[in-house]
């Protein structure tokens, strides 16, 4: 396993990470199983968020991390709150409610400090300096080792790096979303803010899934890229190693964070460290389907 170094903090994570919000909190020792072979096979990275299953899945990573807590390094996210209906969510950036919630998050994780705390998500509406003023006083305590953003917003993002320490921002990338790569992971690098990219498999379009349209490619052209990335994978269970290769070529990515839902493909995904593409294979797959932009938030 790779590991690199998470933007200005010193963070050394496995350049594939699990995000665990796949993970069943009602499949426990499944879901356990999972982040144990995660950690032999050498994953060292594990994301959560409050909301994911209205708090469930942090206490199961919790179980299953509280003997190795020192082997790996935790990242959770605020600032959604579920409605009390189930109907959605609602948005709380709030210097108190961030201060509320990583106290809960600290409980359900049976830990005394968060390695990496995210906000999850953010707008230009928000109280920005009062919630940067949030994560500075938690990570003064110690509650907190770093914190960062989980964000496609370039104007929320710009903020952050002109107004904050943050040292990493968490966006999807992937062959089919090469949004990111207009202008914000070059701003990143730039700043030694490192990114952590998730959606990099495009809901296992580039795995094998049937074609369909994703963000603006039609069905068609998006089949055209993972036509290629099938004739360069070899085979279809090569097609992920392929997929993630092409998100890891950049140098700007710390790490994919890749979920997973059953112990099989737990074994698949940390077996790849992403294939070692060339450039010319690089370019090929960037040439199969346009790059789009943002066209809000920017």
């Amino acid at each position: 396993m790779e590991y690199r170094q998470l933007g200005k903090s010193d963070l050394e994570i496995s350049r594939i990470s699990l995000g665990c919000m796949s993970l069943n909190p009602g499949e426990e020792s499944e879901s356990v199983q999972i982040i144990h072979r995660a950690i032999d096979l050498g994953i060292n990275f594990f994301d959560t968020a409050d909301v994911y299953h209205k708090g469930r899945n942090e206490e199961m990573l919790g179980i299953a991390v509280r003997e190795k807590r020192k082997e790996v390094f935790i990242a959770t996210k605020v600032g959604n709150i579920l409605r009390s209906d189930g109907s959605g969510f609602e948005w709380n950036p709030s210097k108190a409610h961030i201060i509320q919630s990583v106290e809960k998050s600290l409980s359900r994780l049976q830990t005394d400090y968060i390695d990496l705390y995210q906000l999850h998500g953010g707008t230009m509406e928000d109280p920005i300096e009062e919630t940067i003023e949030a994560f500075e006083m938690l990570k003064a305590q110690g509650k907190i080792r770093y914190y960062g953003i989980s964000s496609i917003r370039p104007n929320v993002i710009r903020e952050y790096i002109t107004k904050s320490n943050i040292v990493s921002v968490m966006m999807q990338y992937s062959l089919l979303d090469r949004r990111p790569e207009e202008a914000m992971l070059e701003l990143l690098s730039s700043n030694d803010i490192g990114v952590l990219a998730r959606g990099s498999l495009a809901q296992g379009l580039l795995t094998g899934k049937a074609p369909k349209a994703y963000l603006e490619h039609t069905p068609e052209s998006a089949a055209a890229a993972v036509k290629v990335v099938k004739t360069l994978s070899g085979n279809v269970g090569n097609q992920p190693e392929t997929a993630l290769g092409f998100v890891l070529k950049n140098k700007a990515i710390t790490s994919a964070v890749t979920g997973v839902s059953r112990l099989d493909q737990m074994k698949q995904i940390v077996t790849i460290t992403g294939k070692s593409l060339s450039e010319n294979e690089y370019k090929k797959l960037a040439a199969t389907i346009p790059a789009l932009t943002y066209t809000d938030h920017r």
